[in-house]
């Protein structure tokens, strides 16, 4: 059982590497306007877009390109609200369905705007089909399109030279939707129809249940929302259930593609950049890095879940199945887990929160380290490059020398920056869970009290601060004083981030390439590797130790005593 398991993580991560080399190359023809096999296709519709809107598509320097960025999102986070408050208005709502709340409305829109789609309602009885249509959907592929978009503009950072432009924001958001998201969505939405997840517009369903009760099925086009909630690293479900649900994830083979689509294009960018720079192997050292990370973590908490709760393993065998799908197993709810929260996506096929403490720790810490493991798209390729700058800075420092990454030197305002970049994160959530564990408010969100209950705070705040989604499933945040402070921290871990990060960016392009020389420190080895794994885990890992102390750590301690609350 255990080999057939470890078996299944391995074909994973291998049609992920054979998948990584030819859509790094499609990506990299896409965003360098060379030709593709759906250019006769697609290129009218560009051009029509660029009339209709007018867009400017000349080159801009980071200033711009950042400025568009946060405009185009910002509009997009007014639009989204008004179709949720405004949704008993608008067609497409069988149920009647009522306005959404100021403080729910807001952070839905925050959520979906910022690629983190953190959802503290129930779909089902909340938002029509028309606001998930025109409203989620649409910001799916408009935010998995914004973090594509900026990976893009770092890339091109490295790849220039004394240059004072990294591209256009509005064409290559338009190329990132038609060439990219649009395409990859049709073909495994056909998949999914066919796998048996419902594509339509037919109202809920009523039937009596055998008590005579009404129960009410859901309906809708829900294969379309699913692909781009996986390729797009959304992670917001078209029910409340999630990927556990059957219309969302009727088979072992639906679980599979999830779990590809999640990864596909953000480890494809590696390999997009490695093309860019023209050292394919840059691109490979950073996927290395990922992967080791994410092996790491998937085993860790396979072997947890699938050693059982020790307190209650003389009574029953098979590892801990609490809180997980009968059709996926253990294997399937623990490697889709580490999946989707080292991607940066909040889908999930199992509740967290019934996880071991070792086990859930661990999804915990993918999300803590920041959008890094494969991350979000594009959003996990520029957190890795951040702290590949450190990487090669600290080394830098070892050897006193002058430190160099892609022939561009790191000096003083690119590493103050990147350093502003990675501390944003673990600032946001230690702030926030500290307000919510003092707050009278706060302290009643989760459904456990010890540390198990700090650990739900803890896993809200940071998968809001770092974008993910996910949740334990133990916790209410449906409260205006979650509502709000969840949104506060989506819009700080996306785009506040992105600021320094981009000022970096602007600053790495105007300098020049230096040829690499005997001092030079390697950045394609396994030495490389190791550094930047090393750095990662000091500097973006050990800084929660101390929170993660007072709850998952004490809590294997307290379980293995046998103190539970």
């Amino acid at each position: 059982m255990i080999l057939a398991d470890i078996f299944q993580i391995f074909i994973y991560c291998l049609i992920i590497l054979v998948l990584t080399k030819p859509l790094g190359s499609y990506l990299t023809k896409v965003f360098n306007r060379e030709n593709t096999f759906l250019d006769p296709i697609l290129c009218p519709v560009e051009k029509l877009i660029y009339k209709l809107s007018a867009a400017n598509t000349e080159e801009q320097d980071w200033i711009q390109y950042t400025k568009s960025m946060l405009l185009f999102n910002f509009i997009g986070i007014i639009f989204l609200y008004l179709i949720l408050r405004l949704q008993n208005f608008l067609p497409f709502n069988y149920e009647h369905l009522s306005p959404i709340s100021p403080d729910l409305a807001f952070n839905i829109a925050v959520s979906f705007t910022s690629n983190t789609n953190w959802q503290s309602y129930i779909p089902e009885t909340t938002t029509s089909y028309f606001t998930e249509i025109l409203g989620l959907t649409v910001q799916n592929f408009l935010s998995a399109a914004t973090g594509i978009v900026l990976a893009i503009a770092f890339m091109r950072a490295f790849a220039r030279e004394s240059s004072n432009t990294i591209g256009n924001f509005w064409g290559d958001l338009v190329r990132s939707v038609l060439w990219i998201l649009l395409p990859l969505s049709l073909v495994l939405s056909i998949v999914f129809v066919f796998e048996g997840m419902p594509q339509n517009f037919n109202p809920p369903v009523h039937v009596q249940t055998l008590e005579g009760k009404t129960q009410i099925i859901p309906q809708g086009p829900v294969a379309s929302r699913e692909s781009i909630k996986a390729l797009g690293t959304n992670g917001g479900g078209f029910f409340n259930a999630n990927s556990a649900h059957s219309y969302e994830n009727p088979t072992p083979l639906t679980n599979f593609l999830q779990m590809l689509a999640i990864f596909l294009i953000g480890a494809a960018l590696t390999n997009t950049f490695g093309r860019m720079v023209k050292d394919q192997r840059q691109g490979w050292v950073l996927l290395s890095a990922m992967f080791i990370l994410f092996l790491g973590g998937a085993l860790i908490t396979y072997f947890q879940e699938i050693s059982g709760n020790p307190l209650i393993k003389s009574f029953i065998t098979g590892g801990n199945m609490e809180g997980k799908e009968v059709r996926f197993g253990i294997i399937g709810s623990a490697l889709y887990s580490i999946v989707t929260t080292a991607a940066s996506c909040g889908a999930v096929n199992s509740m967290h929160d019934s996880f071991l403490p070792l086990g859930g720790v661990m999804p915990l810490i993918n999300i803590m380290l920041g959008e890094i493991i494969i991350g979000g798209v594009g959003s996990g390729l520029y957190g890795m490059l951040l702290f590949a700058i450190m990487a090669v800075f600290i080394s830098g420092l070892m050897v006193g020398r002058t430190p160099e990454y892609l022939g561009k030197k790191i000096e003083a305002k690119e590493i103050k920056m990147t350093v502003l970049a990675v501390l944003i994160l673990p600032i946001c959530v230690h702030c926030f869970t500290a307000l919510s564990c003092i707050s009278s408010y706060g302290v009643k969100g989760p459904l456990n009290i010890g540390p198990h209950g700090f650990a739900e705070i803890i896993y809200a705040i940071s998968s809001a601060s770092a974008n993910n989604g996910s949740s334990f499933a133990g916790i209410n945040a449906n409260t205006s004083f979650y509502n709000l402070i969840t949104g506060l921290a989506m819009l700080i871990g996306r785009f506040l981030i992105i600021i320094p990060t981009m000022a970096t960016a602007g600053s790495l392009v105007r300098k020049k390439i230096i040829p690499s020389s005997p001092g030079t420190l390697p950045t394609t080895n396994l030495t490389f590797v190791s550094l930047l794994i090393l750095v990662i885990i000091t500097v973006g890992g050990l800084v929660y130790f101390p929170a993660l102390s007072l709850g998952p750590i004490v809590e294997h301690f307290l379980m293995l005593k046998g103190i539970t609350f």
